[in-house]
């Protein structure tokens, strides 16, 4: 399988088959509890190769240092292993725990304990934009994948571990997405922001001299005609849109399309005047106040942003709060 260039903390499973299946080996590590302070969420993942390389996140300084270890030697023991760091306040900033706290880390060797068949099928599914919920019983080492029956989960984005305290469920809903239109200099710092956020990034602009591989490495483009774009891409709930052309004739038909969907944030460039006209143009074509309000315009976060890089900040920004106040 082919691993993502720009390998992002939400592309572990990827990143773990792939070293499984070159004969590196690979160990998945899972924040599965964390009490008192923690810098990463429960359901946070890092694999461990058994050449001690390692991608992805469970909390940093020391603990990171010492789940490698512990990796290495649960893919020599070929056995799944519980981690268990709790740290005091004066220790905590030493070894990654901020303000103290516990954690505890699912260590699973692919292959040995996590089948390789079902790693594999995570990943068609995480590419397939399947939301899915792996299942491990701690206790009886039972595994499966399960695409029902976590609505609530899947809706707040959530793993953990059920009420019997020995059913741990991590939650894989699909990538987020961001569809850039317009291949602007502001596109060109918003869209290696969002690659390291975590998004899958498209930029969308009929113009080839703008959306180009020069100007836009790493990044899908679409020399398209942007709502024929967004309508052949696709736009669900994990996807947002921002339209950076300031051209009405490129961005009121992808905003038309948009504001149709259920991208989870809407964002459109320019002054509040600007935005103004932008409404009264959508009112026109039979869009409801409440449809339109749906737009953040101006774009990102009111910031003092001046540069296209602190705009870009500022967008991104924007995009995560709507992302995390609305789940």
């Amino acid at each position: 399988m082919k691993v993502p260039e720009i390998i992002t903390l939400n592309t572990v499973p990827e990143v773990a088959l792939d070293w499984h299946q070159k004969g590196r080996g690979a160990v998945l590590a899972t924040v599965v509890q964390t009490w008192g302070s923690a810098p990463r969420r429960v359901g946070a993942q890092l694999v461990v190769s058994g050449d001690g390389n390692m991608q992805g996140s469970v909390s940093g300084g020391c603990v990171e240092g010492a789940v490698v270890l512990e990796a290495q030697q649960a893919l020599a023991d070929g056995r799944s292993k519980i981690l268990e760091f709790g740290i005091s306040d004066g220790d905590a900033f030493a070894v990654g725990l901020a303000c103290g706290g516990t954690i505890r880390i699912l260590l699973e060797p692919i292959g040995a304990v996590l089948p390789e068949p079902m790693l594999k099928e995570l990943v068609e599914a995480r590419a397939q934009r399947r939301a899915v919920a792996y299942v491990v019983n701690i206790q009886n080492e039972t595994r499966a994948l399960e695409y029902s029956g976590h609505s609530n989960r899947m809706q707040m984005d959530r793993s953990g571990f059920e009420e019997d305290g020995q059913t741990f469920v991590t939650i894989h809903m699909p990538p987020l997405r961001l569809v850039v239109v317009g291949a602007v200099h502001i596109a060109q710092a918003l869209l290696p922001i969002a690659q390291i956020v975590g998004f899958d990034p498209v930029v969308v602009d009929p113009r080839e001299s703008f959306a180009s591989p020069e100007r836009f490495p790493d990044v899908k483009i679409l020399n398209d005609w942007p709502d024929e774009a967004l309508q052949a891409h696709g736009l669900d709930a994990r996807t947002a849109v921002v339209l950076l052309t300031h051209d009405p004739k490129l961005d009121d038909p992808a905003l038309e399309l948009t504001l149709r969907s259920e991208a989870f944030y809407i964002g459109a460039l320019g002054s509040k005047r600007t935005h103004e006209k932008r409404c009264v143009r959508l009112q026109e074509k039979g869009f409801s106040k409440d449809q339109i309000a749906r737009i953040n315009g101006p774009v990102g976060l009111n910031i003092g942003a001046a540069t296209p890089a602190e705009i870009a900040a500022s967008i991104m920004a924007e995009m995560i709060y709507s992302l995390r106040s609305d789940g």
